[in-house]
């Protein structure tokens, strides 16, 4: 995979959250995703960058435009030094948080994404990475 753009964004505040949603956007309208492609990219970017934020006490984004040769996407990196997530099997299936929400964010993501990798340890932290691939405008 080529990283045609790179840029790491630092979630620290809630102010930070539509910052990274942002700039998901601005890169999917430059990797000529469509309409849903750009509003999943950007639902599940703001959804990541407020789980590192409330969950894991803040960290960082990585926000990729990305080609394989083939299509031009999206890859975003999502990286905390939190708690980690005590029962991944059971915060993906959705509906479980530990905080005041309705535990969607990490499910509801994935099922918005093509490809979606979560790393968990207790007291170290979680990373979460997925990818959006453009699909051709009709």
């Amino acid at each position: 995979m080529t990283v045609l753009v790179s840029e790491r964004l630092t979630i620290a505040v809630e102010g930070d959250v539509p910052v990274v949603r942002r700039r998901a956007r601005e890169l999917a309208q430059a990797a000529h995703f469509d309409a849903f492609a750009s509003a999943a990219i950007t639902t599940a970017a703001s959804e990541l960058s407020r789980n590192a934020l409330v969950h894991g006490g803040g960290g960082y984004a990585v926000v990729e435009h990305v080609s394989d040769g083939l299509r031009e996407g999206l890859r975003l990196v999502f990286v905390d030094e939190g708690p980690g997530i005590l029962d991944i099997d059971r915060a993906l299936r959705g509906g479980y948080s530990t905080g005041r929400s309705l535990g969607l964010g990490l499910s509801g993501s994935r099922r918005l994404v093509d490809e979606f990798h979560v790393e968990t340890s207790l007291g170290k932290g979680t990373r979460v990475e997925v990818v959006k691939w453009a699909r051709f405008r009709r």
